[in-house]
């Protein structure tokens, strides 16, 4: 049995970094709380107060891999946990108990939605978020697709770490800030490329979290970019988190139209009961760049117009295709930060939500 001493094991817990504590390794900042070796065996106590860490999840996968990854094939490995400052309860924590405070200050919360993917709901969410901040409101972004967080792409942020900072006996997590938006993103405590494998109420805890433990401060608009689709997540966001109303993004064709009824429905449900502030028309036609005044529409004509009609809810704007949109999405550059057509229909877009909701 090969022998793996106290020395190896705290070199491979210095792998483990806390991304919302300056990237400090779990052993500089204490979490380490016991390690035991008995019998070809390791196990490692890891220690988070009663306060919730949001990232103890990650934490505790993560030192399970270093310990894989570092000790001989033939030790055993475990990671158990223990809450430090431990107060008697009525109830065991959860995320629930985190509450709406960060939120107080939000005069406005939009779920962007969409009744399946790829329409552009991300998108659209981003963009508009840029161009609410050019007309001059403070606005956050969360990125609630916890299983393909596009954000920090579409922002050129990712590999930013957020931070975190303790108020009022509560660690929050830092928004990171560019184009003057605030942004919050699960995909920014992910390592590139890695997949998260998550059941529904992990999931639907870690969304939470990343908009209730966020310190969001005073903002105009709070857009939250939803998951495609409807679901436990959906259902579970809509009932913690006070929003105000949504907006459905669609594509023009006609086969989208029971797509986006579902969506609406979703809203509409007594269970739900939240307010549809308008249908967006995404990829509404295609316009070369060379030739700004072209209108070719390859998706068909008058589309979101029908669907918004017939489900009784306005067509709150129609943004078109251009190649332009594509490339500055990729290079992390908001379409609505240029002059170009849809640069200014998410200006308009911007502009006739903020004026629906009287700002």
């Amino acid at each position: 049995m090969t022998m793996t001493t106290r020395e190896e094991i705290i070199k491979a817990l210095s792998e483990v970094r806390h991304p919302g504590r300056n990237d400090r390794t779990i052993v500089e900042l204490g979490l380490v709380q016991d390690i035991d070796i008995k019998d070809g065996s390791v196990s490692v106590t890891l220690a988070f107060s009663k306060r919730r860490d949001p990232l103890s999840e990650y934490i505790i996968g993560s030192t399970r891999a270093a310990l894989i990854r570092n000790l001989p094939s033939d030790v055993r490995s475990e990671v158990k946990t223990v809450v430090v400052d431990e107060v008697k309860e009525k109830k065991k924590p959860n995320v629930n108990d985190l509450g709406v405070e960060q939120l107080k200050d939000v005069r406005n919360i939009i779920g962007v939605a969409s009744g399946k993917g790829g329409v552009g709901k991300s998108t659209v969410a981003v963009n508009l978020a840029c161009a609410l901040a050019r007309l001059g409101y403070k606005v956050g972004l969360a990125d609630a697709d916890v299983y393909g967080p596009s954000i920090p792409t579409m922002t050129a942020t990712e590999g930013v770490s957020p931070m975190a900072e303790e108020q009022d006996g509560k660690e929050l997590i830092l928004p990171i800030e560019k184009y003057g938006v605030k942004w919050m993103s699960i995909g920014y405590f992910a390592e590139k490329g890695q997949a998260l494998i998550w059941r529904g109420p992990m999931a639907c805890n870690a969304l939470k979290q990343m908009i209730l433990q966020v310190k969001w401060g005073e903002l105009d608009f709070l857009l939250v970019d939803m998951p495609p689709g409807t679901g436990d997540i959906h259902i579970s966001l809509l009932q913690d988190i006070p929003v105000d109303g949504a907006i459905v993004v669609t594509t023009p064709q006609k086969v989208a139209l029971a797509d986006v009824e579902k969506g609406v429905n979703m809203f509409r449900n007594p269970g739900v009961d939240k307010p549809i502030l308008g249908l967006v028309e995404n990829m509404a036609w295609f316009t070369p760049e060379a030739h700004p005044d072209e209108k070719y529409y390859i998706f068909g004509q008058d589309g979101g117009a029908q669907m918004a009609s017939s489900l009784g809810i306005e067509l709150l704007g129609r943004i078109p295709l251009v190649q332009g949109l594509r490339e500055s999405g990729d290079a992390g550059e908001p379409a609505a930060l240029s002059s170009r057509p849809d640069g200014v229909a998410f200006i308009e877009l911007a502009g006739r939500l903020a004026k629906k909701l009287g700002l």
